[in-house]
């Protein structure tokens, strides 16, 4: 079974973000084990981001196929994340770690080890809704690769 590691720059504060993350959390268990780890967000202050950084880096699990998202990266559609996912188990590997960072984005020590720089959209959206959307495209991706109807 696949693993998944989500590493989030902040800690969840809205309540309506907690229960949406805790739903798409819940629906993975079948399809992969998936862990969340929060790393501190630091003041925007200079050096913060490659301390937030250092902290990243130390939480991705050796072996894991990287998976950075920033905004200059690259827009992949569900079906084609799906087709990522399934190459990267089909290479032999069975771990991701998919990587959101904070207000001030993320370091370019974190990104330089992605083997995806992933962007959901051309559009800024708050780091924190981000990971809702990250935990939905997962389940997206892992369910059609299971043949499930969740994807229309």
């Amino acid at each position: 079974m696949l693993s998944a590691r989500l590493i989030c720059v902040g800690k969840l504060k809205e309540r309506y973000l907690m229960e949406a993350c805790a739903e798409y959390q819940k629906r993975l268990g079948p399809l992969c084990r998936l862990d969340v780890i929060e790393v501190p967000e630091e003041p925007d202050r200079p050096g913060a981001l490659e301390r937030e950084g250092a902290r990243v880096l130390a939480a991705i699990p050796g072996g894991s196929h990287v998976i950075a998202l920033c905004i200059e990266g690259k827009l992949l559609g569900s079906e084609a994340l799906s087709a990522h996912i399934e190459g990267i188990t089909t290479a032999g590997l069975s771990r991701i770690c998919l990587i959101i960072g904070g207000s001030q984005g993320l370091s370019e020590s974190v990104k330089s080890q992605a083997a995806l720089r992933l962007s959901m959209s051309p559009m800024t959206f708050p780091h924190h809704l981000a990971r809702v959307m990250v935990l939905e495209q997962l389940y997206r991706a892992l369910s059609i690769l299971g043949g499930g109807k969740y994807h229309k």
